[in-house]
């Protein structure tokens, strides 16, 4: 059956890279996957949680939300305590973005990431890493500049994407309208060297056999790939260019 976008099974949705979306944020990106639309803002602190006082070493934490109209109806804000969905994704997104990092080479300070979903179309966690990592790497490129910080604070690059089976098929990147009805369901964060940050793995519809796991992983890794590529591509156009000046990178 055709993918509702017209996409071949293991193609990604059209990516994009507003960069410096936000002027006041240390790094700021509007990520875009197809219709998902995630702000992803990087602030920079001169303080640790208490348990890392005094050993030297940095951290980097993650706040995700859904804003009240990026779903098709109004999607109430959670004032006070957060539902289980929103603290499952923001540590998701903070254990992924810290794989990024040598954290012992930030000092005593910590990265809070902001990822704002502005519309959403699927795939909100997985494009929130996606654009987090970017946007983690403009407001570190300014402390590396500056010296404030040593280059190899950055490990390495960090994506993230979903894949799945839908109506008997494995698909790459999946949109709202397939992930609803989606059979197996599966979230895949790598590294730029090819390592697993993390998998979540669903049988949502039924259970799925070894030969289909890995053929998710396959097409995983290919689509995580091109959007490493197309993180490098975004970063080093930006560093083209006079900062900070808003850029949009297509994939």
């Amino acid at each position: 059956m055709p993918r509702p976008d017209g996409r071949p099974n293991d193609a990604l949705r059209p990516i994009r890279f507003h960069l410096g979306f936000i002027e006041y944020a240390e790094g700021s990106v509007l990520i875009e996957a197809g219709r998902t639309r995630v702000l992803c803002n990087v602030t920079v602190e001169a303080n640790v949680p208490p348990w890392l006082k005094g050993q030297g070493r940095g951290w980097l934490t993650a706040e995700y939300a859904m804003l009240p109209r990026s779903t098709h109806t109004r999607t109430p804000r959670e004032a006070g305590l957060q539902s289980g969905r929103t603290k499952e994704i923001q540590r998701l997104i903070g254990r992924s973005l810290r794989a990024a990092l040598n954290l012992e080479h930030l000092g005593e300070r910590t990265l809070i990431v902001d990822c704002d979903v502005i519309q959403a179309d699927g795939g909100t966690r997985t494009v929130a890493i996606t654009g987090g990592y970017v946007a983690v790497v403009l407001a570190l490129r300014s402390m590396i500049e500056a010296g404030t910080v040593p280059p190899d604070v950055l490990r390495t690059p960090v994506a993230a994407v979903s894949a799945g089976i839908v109506e008997g098929e494995p698909r790459l990147d999946l949109c709202y309208a397939e992930d609803s009805v989606a059979e197996v369901d599966l979230n895949i964060v790598m590294t730029g060297n090819g390592d697993f940050v993390e998998i979540q793995g669903t049988g949502e519809g039924r259970a799925f056999t070894a030969e289909e796991f890995q053929h998710l992983l396959a097409l995983a890794r290919k689509g995580i790939e091109e959007l490493l590529a197309a993180q490098a591509r975004a970063l080093e156009a930006v560093a083209r260019t006079r900062w900070p000046a808003p850029e949009v990178i297509a994939s």
